[in-house]
């Protein structure tokens, strides 16, 4: 039986996904496990693993299209199955009355040549307009975009008539409005009904730079650039805007932008409380260097700080928790993300269970998550069930800063610089190693007792990490 592949969920607010590159071809085979395609979603670029083994199939989801989350986008063919047995609903991912049968009774040269009948994009687009697929004479043996599309155009022609009554087209949201029937992409159609822009004006302006004459996404922005532009012709362009057009500055990712949505969101919404320590450092720089020689030269001071959170983590378990849906909720696991820097945003994928892992265990796990994040290969489970996030910023020479939660978690520990500071020893000045810690909190959650018994507990063991063996 087929197993189907879906558009996967990161976090709670993701609606969309968007497929980046499809490592695998339609037609190949994949084994369970192997990266299918690297996906952009609001927290950061993944590769999507196979579900299961076997042949891929009815791939839907074209490269650079915004995919809704939990729709299909592909199909791994069991060994023996044949694509021909599937339904329209299970090439599409759309229920069977949405569109019809692919093809009529398929011919005995046909069974044998099975892929040959409809590619996936045709059978989409042919889903999208309600297109009945045995009315078109394709120019092949197998029916592709391009017929789809003729066919369109013919329909729109008739459309076109005195007597020929508008059809109504869908959009991903819905039914937006009866127009005549044109040639439109499903991201186009959205896009016009959120900007208000007129999809048959722009189709009677020769504006789709699609095959035939297609209304694409770019098309309706365009349009909606130029309609804005037009309607403040006296409106000075800011300064900002000016500098960064000269200076050629590249298009903010999707990662960012949806980062600039969820810190505001935090902030806006989490009440944010800050707890500030100063933590001695000798025995962590000593910890440190000892562990370097003794089991893995790439052990950082992340590495160490995970490690001794994750025990604090266990002995205050009212700091792993979160709010949600107005209740307390608390974790069992103790799931620590590490807020990592790429070129095209924060992204935080999670060491799990950190509390129950060696520490050589820890320095692989953390090496291989920070490769794939930078390199744009995190899997959907890197990225989730983190309860707990450390963000690191020392290396940077920064002394110290305050974070922002990472929602729904409860709270984030901000961790600067070690330096030489003078500090007071038994009413002298010394000059000692410190680092600055500061634990960010939802109030909803944590009070500021309990963080900061935590933070306690957390400068306890970085200033004598013996404590870890107790």
């Amino acid at each position: 039986m087929a197993t189907r592949v879906i558009m996967p969920a990161l976090g709670m607010a993701q609606e969309t996904g968007k497929i980046l590159r499809w490592l695998k071809r339609e037609g190949e085979p994949v084994n369970q496990g192997e990266p299918l395609a690297e996906i952009e979603t609001d927290k950061a670029t993944v590769e999507l693993e196979a579900p299961a083994s076997g042949l891929l199939s009815a791939v839907t989801a074209s490269e650079g299209e915004d995919i809704p989350v939990g729709q299909q986008i592909a199909l791994i063919l069991a060994p023996g199955e044949q694509p021909a047995s599937l339904s329209a609903a299970a090439i599409t991912g759309r229920p069977d009355k949405t569109v019809e049968p692919p093809s009529p009774m398929p011919t005995d040269e046909q069974m044998r040549s099975p892929g040959r009948l409809i590619s996936p994009l045709a059978a989409r687009i042919a889903a999208d307009y309600q297109i009945d697929l045995r009315q078109l004479q394709p120019q092949g043996r197998r029916i592709q975009k391009a017929d789809v599309l003729a066919y369109l155009a013919s329909r729109q022609e008739q459309a076109s008539e005195p007597d020929q009554r508008p059809v109504a087209i869908r959009s991903a949201a819905g039914l937006v409005g009866e127009t005549r029937l044109l040639a439109a992409s499903p991201k186009a159609r959205r896009l016009a009904a959120e900007l208000g822009q007129d999809l048959a004006a722009l189709a009677r302006a020769g504006l789709g730079s699609g095959p035939e004459g297609a209304i694409l996404a770019a098309d309706v922005l365009a349009a909606a650039s130029t309609r804005a532009e037009a309607a403040a012709p006296s409106a000075a362009p800011q300064p900002a805007a000016i500098a960064g057009e000269a200076a050629g500055t590249p298009t903010l990712s999707q990662i960012w932008r949806l980062m600039a949505e969820r810190t505001t969101q935090s902030w806006q919404q989490v009440p944010h409380f800050f707890l500030l320590r100063e933590v001695r450092a000798e025995r962590l720089l000593a910890w440190h260097q000892a562990m370097r020689r003794r089991c893995s030269s790439e052990v950082t001071y992340t590495d160490l700080l995970v490690r001794v959170v994750a025990a604090a983590l266990r002995a205050h378990p009212q700091i792993n928790a979160s709010w949600q849906d107005g209740r307390l909720v608390h974790h069992e696991a103790i799931n620590i993300g590490l807020a990592v820097a790429t070129a095209e945003g924060l992204v935080v994928p999670v060491v799990h269970q950190a509390d129950r892992l060696s520490l050589r265990a820890l320095v692989e796990v953390r090496k291989e998550l920070v490769e794939r994040a930078r390199s744009r290969r995190l899997r959907p489970q890197d990225l989730q069930g983190g309860t707990f996030t450390i963000s690191n910023l020392g290396m940077y020479g920064v002394d110290a800063f305050n974070g922002i939660i990472n929602a729904p978690q409860a709270a984030i520990l901000a961790v600067g610089r070690i330096s030489e500071r003078v500090i007071a020893v038994s009413g002298q000045p010394v000059v000692a190693p410190t680092m600055l810690l500061s634990l960010s909190c939802d109030h909803r959650v944590i009070d500021g007792a309990s963080g900061a018994q935590f933070l306690a507990a957390l400068a306890e063991l970085l200033e004598e990490p013996l404590g870890l063996l107790a």
